[in-house]
């Protein structure tokens, strides 16, 4: 009589457990996979944009376990405002996001949208209005686990 009780009890174990580890297995998925993927992108400059109209170009610079390179500047072709990675490179990361910020702890930030890639000289529109003599950085953000990747402290322009 007590091996059949001891036998869904260890039934109900082997099934906990291979539930659990696939809930592990899916979290370091999602947390280490994008570490592997780069994307590159080489876009144009916006078309019209004169020497004049762009910013003096700042370091981009990494965080520990989070290496980068390359420059940022804000770009204006006349209606619209950009800010202009060039020469770009970092590690990819889950939900990485970019920023324009007020310092690097992105307590005010304006979102510039999702990292389009993880190498090469890319433009995110900045929305109009945007007072840039605020926000100063530039960031790359991980939003699922709140942590800042690279950043580049802009010129003023």
């Amino acid at each position: 009589m007590i091996a059949p009780c001891y036998d869904s009890y260890m039934n109900w174990k082997y099934w906990a457990s291979g539930f659990l580890l696939l809930i592990v297995l899916g979290i370091a998925y999602y947390g280490l996979s994008p570490l592997f993927i780069n994307i590159e992108l080489n876009e144009e400059l916006p078309q019209g944009t004169s020497q004049s109209e762009m910013s003096p170009s700042a370091e981009v610079v990494g965080t520990t376990g989070h290496p980068a390179s390359g420059t940022a500047r804000v770009i204006r072709d006349g209606e619209n405002t950009y800010l202009r990675y060039e020469n770009f490179k970092t590690i990819n990361g889950p939900d990485l996001f970019v920023y324009l910020a007020t310092d690097k702890d992105a307590t005010e930030f304006i979102n510039l949208g999702a990292l389009k890639a993880t190498e090469g000289n890319v433009n995110y529109e900045i929305p109009a209005g945007t007072d840039l003599s605020k926000y100063k950085y530039a960031l790359i953000w991980c939003r699922a686990f709140g942590v800042l990747f690279n950043s580049a402290k802009l010129p003023d322009f």
